[in-house]
C-alpha cells in the first residue's frame, strides 16, 4: 500500500493537478507543461518528504562525504605475485574479499571499490582513528577465515559443561582458547542465516548489554559454541590456495577448495578427528569469517589437500560462500600502509557543513534580492526558476545517492551564480525585442527562441568539462563534477521550460501587460578592439610575472596530493601564536624548513588575528606515523601542549555468579562475564567504544607468558557498554560516542592483568595527542595526480575545440576560444602563486590571502574557470555570428557591435557569479578557500578575456585565413 501511495503521489497526482489547474486557468493547452513542472517539483521534494514522514530530519536524505561528515578515505596498493598477475577478475575478487572482511554484515556505510589498475579505495565515514586502524588490520592481515567445529552433545560434554556457566570462552589448561560462543552471520538483507537444521549443537541467545539482538525481521539472533584446536593446529584461511564452484556427486551445487601442504595436514587431522559416528551422527564444521559463522557443513570423510563443501545450497548461496572463503584467502596481498589517506574528524566535518550552509543561504538571498530589484517581475520568474533549480539538484542528488562533498557544496554555490545566466540571456533578449517595438507576446517568444541556441551551446561545453572531471577526479572532485553536471542540466530546464511557462500563463491571463526592467548599461558604442594592444600588453605582463613566480616557487606551489607528503590537523590546549608554531616546527630536525603551517578556525571557536588553537601542518614526509610522533614530541618539548583525551577509571568490581537455589527448578544460567571484573572509565572528551576496546586490546596483547601471548584473542573476553554521552541517542550514520564507558572483562582475564592494562592504557592516552585530520599521498600517487590533471586539461581543450568547430562550422572560433581559456588558466595560476607571497602580511590578511597550494579541488576550480570563461565567450561568438550573417568577412565593426550588444548580459552575469563566489571565498571555510580564490579570480579574468582576448584573436585568425584564401586565388 505504501508503495502504491508513493507511486500515485509522484506519477499520477502531479498530472491530475496539472490538468485541474489548466482548466481553472482556462488554458487547457498548457495542462501538459504544467503537469511536467509539478511532476519535477514532486520528484525533487520526494526524498525529503519521505525522511520527514519517517520522523527523520530532511538532511538525512543527503549523503555527505567524509570531508563534511568526518571519516577516512584510503587507497591501498595490491601486489601481484608470480602465479597471480593483476587483472580485472583478480581486482573484482579483491573488492569482494576486502568488503567481506571490513563489513561482513553489509549494514555499515563502508565503500570498497577498484581505482586504477591495481588499487583499492576504501571509504569509512564518521570513523575514529582506532576504528580505521582496526579496519586496516582486517583488510591486510590473513587468518580472519577459519575452520573449526560446532560443539555437540555427543563429543563435547565436558566443554559444554564448562562453557554454560560464566564463560564467554573456554581455555585449554596450558593456555589458548578451546571454545567460544560465536554468532551466526547475517546476510546482506540483515537476516540471520538459517541454522535451525544444524541439529545437536549448543546455542543460546546473542546478548549485548543484556539485550537479545534481533535480525532485520525481528527474529532473535543466536550464538553457537565453537570448538577450536590448539593454537598451532588451527586451520585458518592463510592455508587456502584456491576456491571455486563445483558440482557434488549428487549433482547439486557445491564449493571446491584446496589447501597448501601445511593446510592439508592440519585439515586432515581436524576432519579425521570428527569422522561420522556408527549411529549416523555427523559433526559439523564451522566456516568462520571475522568471528561469525557463515556455514556449517557436515563432516563426511577425511579431507586433506582439497575438498568439497556441499549441502542444500542455491547458486546465490554458493557464490556467497565462495566470496567468504576468498575473503580469508586474499587472491593477492595488499600493502599494509595506504599509499594515500584522507581523514577528517566529525567535529571539523560538521563545522565545514555549517559554513557551507551559511554560504549557500547568503548567496541565495543575495542573488534573489538582486534579481528582484533589477528585473522586477522578470526577477520574480528568475527567482522561482532558481528555487526549483535548487530543489531539483538537491532532490536528484538524494535520489541517486550521490555524495555531497566539500567541493560539491561549492558546486551548489557556483550553480546559484551561473543559474541566473540563462535567465539574464533571455531577459536581455526580451529587452532588445521590446526596444524594437515588438508586442509583449512577440518579445517573449523571440527572446526565448533567440536565446535558446546560445544557452544550449554555452552549457553543453561546461557539461563536457564536468564529465571529464568526473572521469579523472578523486571522490571529492567527483562530488563537484556530479553537482555541476546536475546543476547545469536543471538550470537549462528551469530557465527554458519553467520560466517560459510562467511568462506564457501571466501574459495570456493579462496579469502582465508590460515588462519593466532597470538598466545599468544602456545603448553603448564603445570601441573595444581599439584597446586590444593595451590588453595584450597587460595580459603578457600578468602571464610573465605569474609564470616567473610559479617557476621560482617550484615544488612549494604544490599541495601534498601533487607532491607527495603528509598533512595533519592538530589542536593546542591553549591559543598559540602562528609564527611561534611555525618557528618551532621548522627549527626541528624532524621537519626542517620544508613545511607549511596554516591556522584554521571553527565557526564556534574563539580566535584572534594572529593566534589560534587549530593548525594544519604540511610536510613532504610520507610516513604518517613518523609525522604524528615527531609532531607531538617536538611541540611537547617546546611547552606547546596538544589536546589529548585523558582517562580515569573506577575501582574494579567483581561480577557475581548467580547461585542456584534449592527450590528453583529452572536452571540459572550465568551471564558470559559472571565471575569476571568490571570498571567504569571516564574520558575528558567523548570517544567511541571501538576506540576504548582497541586501546585495551593492545595493552592486553602486551602481556606475555613463557609460551608467548597470554591473551591471543582478548576481544572475545571484553564487552564495552556506553554509560553517558551523545552516543546514548542513536544518530544514523554517525559513530556513537560516550564520556563514560563500562568495561566488562571475562574471568579468564585476571584482575591484576585487567588493572595493569587499564593503567597502561591511561598512560598511553595521556601521551598521545588527538589529530583531527590526516592526509597522506605517496610520491607515485602524486605523480599520477599531476599527469591526470594535465591530461584532463588537454582533453577538455580538444573536446571544446571540436564542439565549437562543429557548432560554428569554422575551426577558427574554437581556436580563438581555446587561446582565451589558456590565457585565463595561466593568469589565474600566476595570481595564485603571487598571492602566496602576500600571505601573513597586512595586505594579505585584509584580502584573506593564504599560502595557497595547488591541489585537486583547485584543478576542479581551473576547469570551472574554463567552463565559465567559455560560457561567456560563446555568448559573444554567437552574437558575432548573428551580426555577421552571411557576410564572408569579419570586421572590427561587427565585433564591436556584438560586444556592445552583449555587454549588459556580460556584466550582469559576471556580477551575480562574482557575488556568490566572493561569499564562498569570505565565509566558506578553510577547506575550499583556495578553490574559491581561484573562482573569484577566474570570474574577473574570464569576463576580461571574452572581450579583450577571444574576440581580437578571432578577428586576427579570420583575417589571416581570409588573406590566405585571397593569396591562393
Amino acid at each position: 500500500l505504501i508503495i502504491l501511495a508513493v507511486l500515485f503521489l509522484v506519477f499520477v497526482l502531479p498530472f491530475v493537478l496539472g490538468t485541474l489547474i489548466a482548466r481553472a486557468l482556462k488554458l487547457k493547452d498548457l495542462s501538459g507543461r504544467i503537469s511536467v513542472v509539478l511532476f519535477t517539483l514532486v520528484f525533487g521534494l520526494s526524498p525529503f518528504v519521505w525522511q520527514l514522514s519517517q520522523g527523520h530530519p530532511m538532511k538525512d536524505a543527503l549523503r555527505f562525504g567524509i570531508d563534511l561528515a568526518g571519516g577516512t578515505n584510503m587507497v591501498f596498493q595490491v601486489i601481484a605475485t608470480e602465479d597471480k598477475p593483476i587483472n580485472n577478475q583478480v581486482m573484482s575478487q579483491m573488492v569482494t574479499a576486502v568488503a567481506k572482511r571490513i563489513n561482513p554484515s553489509g549494514t555499515e556505510e563502508v565503500t570498497v571499490r577498484k581505482v586504477g589498475a591495481d588499487r583499492l579505495e576504501v571509504i569509512i565515514p564518521g570513523a575514529d582513528p582506532d576504528v580505521v586502524a582496526q579496519k586496516k588490520r582486517q583488510m591486510t592481515q590473513l587468518g580472519s577465515l577459519e575452520f573449526a567445529v560446532l560443539a555437540n552433545r555427543v563429543m563435547h560434554q565436558d566443554v559444554i559443561r564448562r562453557a554454560q556457566g560464566s564463560k564467554k570462552s573456554v581455555l585449554y589448561p596450558d593456555g589458548g582458547i578451546e571454545a567460544s560462543w560465536l554468532p551466526s552471520a547475517v546476510d546482506s538483507a540483515g537476516l540471520q542465516k538459517e541454522t535451525s537444521t544444524y541439529g545437536s549443537v549448543i546455542t543460546r541467545p546473542l546478548e549485548v548489554n543484556g539485550e537479545v539482538q534481533k535480525d532485520a525481521e525481528g527474529n532473535d539472533r543466536i550464538e553457537y559454541l565453537v570448538v577450536f584446536e590448539k593454537q598451532k593446529r588451527r586451520v585458518t584461511g592463510k592455508y587456502l590456495t584456491r576456491v571455486n564452484p563445483t558440482i557434488s556427486s549428487k549433482g547439486s551445487p557445491a564449493v571446491a577448495f584446496q589447501f597448501n601442504s601445511r593446510g592439508a595436514n592440519l585439515f586432515g587431522e581436524l576432519t579425521g578427528k570428527y569422522q561420522p559416528q556408527k549411529d549416523g551422527f555427523h559433526s559439523r564444521l564451522a566456516v568462520l569469517l571475522n568471528g561469525e559463522i557463515h556455514s556449517a557443513p557436515s563432516v563426511n570423510a577425511v579431507i586433506r589437500a582439497s575438498g568439497i563443501i556441499e549441502g542444500q545450497f542455491t547458486r546465490a548461496e554458493i557464490d556467497e560462500l565462495i566470496e567468504v572463503l576468498n575473503a580469508g584467502a586474499l587472491v593477492v596481498p595488499i600493502r599494509p600502509d595506504p599509499i594515500s589517506e584522507f581523514t577528517i574528524s566529525p567535529t571539523l566535518g560538521n563545522d565545514v557543513q555549517e559554513k557551507g550552509r551559511i554560504a549557500i543561504l547568503i548567496a541565495v538571498a543575495s542573488v534573489v534580492i538582486f534579481m528582484l530589484v533589477y528585473y522586477l517581475f522578470a526577477g520574480v520568474v528568475a527567482d522561482l526558476c532558481l528555487m526549483l533549480n535548487l530543489i531539483l539538484v538537491m532532490g536528484t542528488m538524494a535520489l541517486i545517492k550521490a555524495t555531497f562533498t566539500l567541493p560539491g557544496l561549492a558546486g551548489i554555490v557556483l550553480t546559484i551564480g551561473m543559474a541566473v545566466d540563462a535567465n539574464v540571456l533571455i531577459f536581455e533578449r526580451i529587452r532588445e525585442e521590446k526596444n524594437r517595438g515588438s508586442s509583449l507576446r512577440m518579445s517573449i517568444q523571440n527572446g526565448f527562441s533567440r536565446a535558446f541556441t546560445t544557452i544550449v551551446d554555452a552549457n553543453l561545453t561546461t557539461l563536457i568539462i564536468a564529465v571529464i572531471l568526473y572521469m579523472i577526479g578523486t571522490d571529492q572532485v567527483r562530488g563537484f563534477a556530479v553537482t555541476l553536471f546536475i546543476g547545469i542540466v536543471m538550470s537549462m530546464f528551469t530557465a527554458l521550460y519553467f520560466g517560459r511557462l510562467i511568462f506564457d500563463i501571466c501574459e495570456r491571463k493579462r496579469w502582465i501587460t508590460d515588462l519593466k526592467m532597470l538598466s545599468i548599461i544602456g545603448h553603448t558604442e564603445w570601441n573595444f578592439l581599439s584597446k586590444r594592444m593595451i590588453a595584450a600588453f597587460v595580459s603578457a605582463v600578468l602571464i610573465i610575472a605569474g609564470m616567473g613566480t610559479l617557476i621560482n616557487r617550484g615544488q612549494d606551489n604544490l599541495d601534498i596530493d601533487f607532491s607527495g607528503g603528509t598533512m595533519i590537523t592538530f589542536e593546542f590546549s591553549e591559543l598559540q601564536d602562528t609564527s611561534e608554531v611555525r618557528k618551532t616546527l621548522s627549527g626541528s630536525e624532524a621537519f626542517g624548513s620544508a613545511i607549511t603551517i596554516d591556522k584554521i578556525s571553527l565557526s564556534t571557536e574563539e580566535d584572534i588575528e594572529n593566534k589560534g588553537k587549530r593548525f594544519i601542518l604540511r610536510t613532504k614526509e610520507q610516513n604518517t606515523n613518523k609525522v604524528r610522533d615527531s609532531l607531538g614530541e617536538t611541540l611537547s618539548n617546546a611547552g606547546m601542549d596538544l589536546i589529548k583525551i585523558t582517562m580515569d577509571y573506577s575501582e574494579l568490581k567483581s561480577i557475581p555468579v548467580p547461585e542456584q537455589k534449592e527450590d528453583e527448578k529452572t536452571p540459572v544460567v550465568a551471564g558470559p562475564f559472571a565471575g569476571g571484573n568490571s570498571a567504569e572509565l571516564s574520558f575528558s572528551s567523548e570517544v567511541s567504544v571501538e576506540t576504548v576496546t582497541s586501546h585495551l586490546i593492545d595493552q592486553l596483547k602486551l602481556i606475555k607468558t613463557e609460551g608467548g601471548l597470554k591473551y591471543e584473542e582478548p576481544a572475545n573476553l571484553l564487552e564495552p557498554q556506553g554509560l553517558s554521552g551523545s552516543g546514548m541517542e542513536s544518530i544514523e550514520g554517525q559513530v556513537k560516542r560516550f564520556g563514560k564507558v563500562k568495561i566488562l572483562a571475562a574471568s579468564e582475564i585476571s584482575s591484576e592483568d585487567f588493572k595493569t592494562s587499564l593503567d597502561n592504557m591511561k598512560k598511553v592516552m595521556a601521551d598521545e595527542p588527538t589529530f583531527e585530520g590526516v592526509s597522506s599521498f605517496a610520491s607515485s600517487v602524486a605523480t599520477e595526480m599531476q599527469q591526470s590533471a594535465v591530461l584532463a586539461m588537454l582533453i577538455s581543450l580538444i573536446a571544446i575545440v571540436a564542439y565549437i568547430w562543429f557548432r560554428f562550422q569554422q575551426i577558427t572560433f574554437g581556436l580563438a576560444a581555446v587561446v582565451a581559456l589558456v590565457h585565463d588558466v595561466l593568469v589565474v595560476l600566476g595570481i595564485v602563486a603571487m598571492a602566496s607571497y602576500f600571505s601573513g602580511s597586512s595586505l594579505g590578511n585584509a584580502l584573506l590571502l593564504y599560502d595557497f597550494k595547488i591541489n585537486l579541488p583547485m584543478i576542479a576550480a581551473f576547469m570551472t574557470i574554463v567552463g565559465y570563461s567559455l560560457n561567456d565567450t560563446i555568448v559573444v561568438f554567437d552574437r558575432i555570428r548573428e551580426v555577421r550573417g552571411k557576410n564572408p568577412a569579419l570586421t572590427e565593426e561587427m565585433i564591436n557591435k556584438s560586444l556592445n550588444q552583449t555587454l549588459a548580459r556580460t556584466i550582469l552575469t559576471s556580477l551575480t557569479t562574482f557575488l556568490v563566489v566572493a561569499i564562498l571565498y569570505a565565509i566558506g571555510g578553510e577547506g575550499i578557500h583556495g578553490f574559491a580564490f581561484c573562482l573569484v579570480m577566474g570570474v574577473i579574468v574570464g569576463t576580461y578575456s571574452s572581450i579583450y582576448v577571444a574576440s581580437p584573436v578571432l578577428l586576427w585568425l579570420m583575417n589571416r585565413e581570409g588573406k590566405k584564401s585571397a593569396a591562393t586565388s
